[in-house]
């Protein structure tokens, strides 16, 4: 029995840090290897993981960063946050759908879901358009970074 509750455990952990901004499954996946799952199953958890955050964060930020820019204390804080966001957008802005696949699916600091759903909402994409192709992005890395695990992939 404690080993089913440690086993739940991880997997919880791994879907959890998936769903984290900067870590995403490029951080979730080495580290349910590293708590000694197998890495097929941790590859699984993050991509469930980040595509859930995926869903959740377009049809939340919208809403929030509409309401937010009209608020005095927090006007200045969203504006800073789609300046730097626009920062990265160059690649979206130019392909659409295609940039935000290529965005995500290559598995480097801050060009993950989080972001891309940030700029997809921004540029005002279709968000059923825009998270399956995201969730396209997020299978491809998580390949990317297994393969780098089983040593297809050199860096």
């Amino acid at each position: 029995m404690i080993n089913i509750l440690n086993s739940i455990k991880m997997e919880l952990m791994i879907l959890l840090f998936s769903m984290v901004p900067i870590i995403e499954l490029r951080g979730a996946i080495p580290l349910g290897i590293s708590l000694g799952l197998h890495p097929i199953h941790s590859g699984i958890l993050g991509i469930i993981g980040n595509i859930s955050i995926g869903i959740l964060l377009l049809k939340a930020l919208r809403p929030l960063m509409n309401y937010f820019e009209k608020t005095e204390l927090f006007r200045s804080s969203i504006g800073w946050v789609k300046k730097r966001s626009m920062k990265k957008a160059g690649t979206i802005k130019k392909y659409s759908l295609v940039g935000l696949f290529f965005f995500v699916a290559i598995p480097i600091p801050t060009s993950g879901v989080w972001t891309a759903s940030l700029i997809a909402t921004i540029l005002k994409l279709d968000r059923r358009r825009a998270m399956i192709t995201m969730s396209l992005g997020v299978i491809v890395s998580a390949i990317i970074v297994l393969g780098i695990y089983y040593g297809i992939f050199k860096i």
